[in-house]
């Protein structure tokens, strides 16, 4: 919670450029203008809509991803024992991200209603019983399928990255002793973190793109919104500021993380057993 949480935070005004350029790609065809043009109208305090819902969403959202993740990983290694590890991380991660994105939708819903219409709500504490009143339960989950195509290849690549991490460290980083120092995996770790968080941005903007349209009712449906922003837009609109974005959030959300199992005397996500640890720990 606190990795996921906190990152998300930090980066809100990089959000709320984000999600202007996808409601309004017309009035803020770049990220300067969109810039400029909140400052201009609306004040320093309009990079800040939506900070609750950043906050305690992607702190659920990250609780839930990080901690069942831990959970699914031992719960498959007993059950599909004639699986390879890979298979099983991916299914450890792909279950946790379906109970994360349960938890993150009411706020995400809110959120981009926030950041995109200040008129609506100051926050999470109108915004929730307004958006209930006006739409019902459904309003929260109403971008439910468009939130997991979104954020499910995020935890791909983050399957991805604990391996790639495992690649570098095992080929690069290992010392005489036959063990990896500390620095240099959480090193790795935040390189991984970027490189990942920087593909998936391509690969999860279009689901983006339809999350902000369906939330401010530019449509009502997701085929709706799909045809409404265009099958091209999808992939560029607001592609370079996702980029932005989602690299460094990544790569500090797993440097937190991993930092936190550092202090906490665990090893760090891809850390390598090398054959002098294995041998030892056999004896």
């Amino acid at each position: 919670m606190l990795s996921a949480g906190t990152t998300h935070l930090a980066i809100t005004p990089l959000d709320v450029l984000k999600v202007n350029m996808q409601v309004n790609p017309v009035k803020y065809n770049s990220i300067y203008s969109c810039f400029t043009t909140l400052l201009r109208e609306e004040g320093p305090s309009a990079f800040w809509r939506g900070w609750a819902g950043k906050f305690f969403g992607y702190g659920f959202q990250g609780g839930c991803r990080f901690g069942l993740y831990e959970y699914f990983k031992n719960l498959y290694s007993n059950v599909l024992v004639d699986h390879n590890r890979s298979f099983v991380f991916f299914v450890s991660s792909a279950s946790a991200e379906m109970f994360a994105n349960l938890a993150l939708c009411p706020f995400e819903a809110v959120k981009v209603r926030v950041q995109a219409q200040p008129h609506f709500a100051k926050g999470l504490l109108d915004g929730f019983p307004k958006l209930y009143a006006s739409e019902g339960f459904h309003g929260f989950y109403k971008g439910l399928v468009p939130l997991l195509g979104r954020n499910l290849p995020y935890e791909w690549h983050n399957f991805n990255r604990y391996h790639t991490s495992e690649f570098i460290l095992f080929s690069c980083s290992i010392h005489e002793e036959g063990r990896v120092l500390k620095p240099q995996q959480l090193g790795v770790t935040c390189l991984a973190g970027y490189a990942a968080g920087s593909v998936g941005s391509f690969i999860s903007n279009p689901a983006d793109n339809i999350v902000s349209c369906l939330y401010n009712k530019k449509a009502d449906s997701l085929i709706l919104a799909v045809k409404r922003i265009g099958f091209f837009n999808l992939f560029t609109r607001s592609l370079p500021i996702r980029i932005i974005v989602v690299g460094p959030v990544v790569a500090l959300q797993w440097l937190f993380y991993d930092s936190i199992k550092v202090l906490s005397g665990l090893p760090t996500s891809g850390e390598v057993r090398t054959e002098v640890e294995i041998d030892a720990a056999k004896v």
